[in-house]
């Protein structure tokens, strides 16, 4: 009580170190716990007083702490949206390992926990920045992702990407790839 433990909510570290109000340093994802923890309290409390420190001060008005810190949240909210937008395009494939088959990839209409009205085809997906790749599943048909439908298109979804590269010795337009 009376102690700011804005911290220990994205930490979960509710020791003495942990219970602490300064927020600097912290994730896109450990802020966004933030929020959600100042979420769940907003619409759970009704609030009593203010905690005079690093974001408010004596008369209970914000800081420019707690404005960066909302600002930041904010940011993590948008890479957020950013980021369930590209798993829309492209979610993550299905995959299973054994000694005696290898590696098999395969995309379904719910592949990666995103439902959708198609399957797609197994692709390496390539981030600029960044090494390696992460298997996709690619809209094979249709307009790329973001063009209307009524729009003149070569009806090859989004496999022309150029952060895109098919597995070696699959077949281009099949819904699984076996990697041995």
């Amino acid at each position: 009580a009376g102690r700011d433990a804005t911290r220990a909510f994205a930490s979960g570290d509710f020791t003495p170190a942990g219970l602490v109000d300064n927020v600097s340093g912290l994730s896109p994802s450990e802020l966004l716990s933030i929020h959600s923890w100042l979420s769940f309290y907003s619409d759970n409390y009704d609030p009593v007083g203010k905690l005079v420190g690093r974001f408010y001060d004596e008369n209970g008005a914000p800081t420019e702490a707690l404005r960066e810190v909302e600002a930041a949240i904010e940011e993590a909210l948008k890479f957020q949206a950013e980021s369930e937008q590209k798993k829309q395009q492209f979610p993550p494939c299905n995959s299973e390992w054994s000694s005696a088959k290898g590696t098999r990839f395969w995309c379904s209409r719910q592949s990666g926990g995103v439902h959708r009205d198609w399957a797609g085809v197994p692709r390496k997906l390539y981030r600029p920045g960044s090494q390696g790749s992460r298997c996709v599943c690619v809209r094979s048909t249709g307009p790329r992702w973001g063009q209307p439908d009524s729009y003149q298109h070569s009806d090859r979804g989004d496999l022309d990407n150029p952060h895109l590269e098919q597995y070696e010795g699959c077949h281009p337009l099949a819904e699984q790839c076996v990697l041995t």
